[in-house]
């Protein structure tokens, strides 16, 4: 049976260093006043989560394999941007997203006055598919409890296209 005939499950987590010489950009949104993510491109954990949850269910890599430091064109490029070429890559595979929940791991920002506003952004990015955020701590523990960083985890779900 070919592998894009049945539903797939992709898992992706990504995790970036504090600093205070870049804006923080986090599950597409733009967070005034908050340290940013260091990374190639903007840094946003929580669409980096979702590319790599989506990249893994269509068997087509990883983040860093698509968009990673050896492709100078995505050097700063925004999490929005890379989740629309994930979706244009993943539809090529021959599916279509059925779902995507990603949980952002981290002591700041804190996420649920924004999360309508995220999850409408993320779900535009990835035309319409429905998109779930939600956030925890890790209370103290290493280094998104010490502050030094933030984490996301997201899982996606593939539907064959057609089905």
């Amino acid at each position: 049976m070919p592998t894009n005939a049945i539903p797939r499950v992709g898992i992706g987590v990504d995790v970036h260093p504090l600093t205070t010489s870049r804006q923080l950009y986090l599950a597409g949104l733009l967070w005034p006043g908050e340290a940013g993510l260091d990374g190639h491109s903007d840094g946003d954990v929580a669409s980096h989560a979702v590319c790599t949850a989506l990249l893994s269910a269509a068997g087509l890599g990883d983040l860093g394999g698509n968009f990673g430091t050896s492709r100078p064109e995505w050097a700063g490029a925004s999490g929005v941007s890379l989740l629309r070429e994930t979706l244009r890559l993943v539809s090529e595979a021959g599916f279509v997203i059925g779902n995507v929940a990603v949980q952002v791991i981290g002591n700041r920002p804190r996420v649920a006055p924004r999360r309508a506003e995220a999850e409408k952004v993320l779900s535009e990015a990835l035309s319409g598919a429905s998109v779930s955020v939600s956030a925890t701590t890790y209370d103290g523990l290493g280094l998104t409890g010490r502050g030094e960083g933030i984490a996301a985890i997201a899982t996606a779900l593939l539907m064959p296209a057609g089905s």
